[in-house]
């Protein structure tokens, strides 16, 4: 039994929304689910970062999690910048029970117990908006990471942070969600968001004793990235 991830699948099986239209993207569902099969067993587990689906409602994200559901192994999925058919974690809950989506969870101010990791994770923010609201949506994200770190930290196993949003790059920083982490025993963080080209400094930061690496689903060339075991000191 392995853990996975994979960012930004971008799936709009029942929106007009084609990802094929990018450079690298084509038949990219089909690449997906034949990688994905391939690396991933029935007792997997998989992690996705944010941009599951271009839906802007669970009627038209129906498509897309059946999808996500037949793939092998269990999928924890975080909310991206796209998935504005994000909702209240009793909805969701709901939406995935009543489609018998049973493979699939949600991480939102919680964590889980996989594999010997606690999983943890929010969406993030960008750390150059200059937007005048800005700073309260970073405080609430921040608030979010750390109520999910928090609960992490309770379940034992490494904990693993998850962002949609990178929270540095190697010019910028966004230290309201850097200083959370640095509040718990993290020591990797694995984020989405970036596309197309992306430069080695930007797409794997050592940072304050935490390894970030970018695992959008275009940069991992369409297949869940393994996270291994880190052997612990004798």
């Amino acid at each position: 039994m392995s853990l996975f991830v994979i960012g930004d699948p971008h799936l709009s099986f029942s929106v007009d929304k084609p990802m094929d239209i990018f450079r690298g993207w084509t038949d990219y569902t089909d690449r997906l689910k034949k990688n994905w099969n391939n690396v991933v067993g029935e007792n997997d587990s998989v992690v996705i970062p944010g941009d599951v689906s271009w839906a802007m409602n669970f009627d038209d994200a129906k498509k897309d999690f059946a999808f996500l559901d037949s793939l092998n192994g269990t999928k924890y999925i975080l909310k991206g910048n796209h998935d504005y058919w994000w909702n209240t974690m009793s909805k969701m809950i709901r939406f995935l029970n009543d489609n018998g989506f049973d493979s699939i969870k949600i991480i939102h101010n919680n964590a889980y117990s996989v594999e010997g990791f606690a999983l943890a994770g929010t969406r993030g923010w960008f750390y150059d908006d200059s937007a005048g609201d800005v700073h309260k949506v970073i405080l609430r994200e921040a608030g979010r990471l750390r109520a999910s770190l928090k609960a992490a930290s309770e379940l034992g196993g490494e904990i693993i942070a998850f962002l949609h949003y990178p929270p540095l790059n190697e010019n910028q920083r966004c230290n309201e969600i850097l200083d959370v982490l640095a509040e718990f025993p993290v020591k990797r963080c694995y984020f989405g968001h970036l596309h197309g080209f992306v430069a080695p400094g930007c797409a794997r930061i050592e940072d304050n004793g935490i390894l970030f690496n970018l695992v959008s689903a275009d940069y991992l060339g369409f297949t869940p990235k393994l996270i291994p075991n880190i052997p612990k000191e004798n």
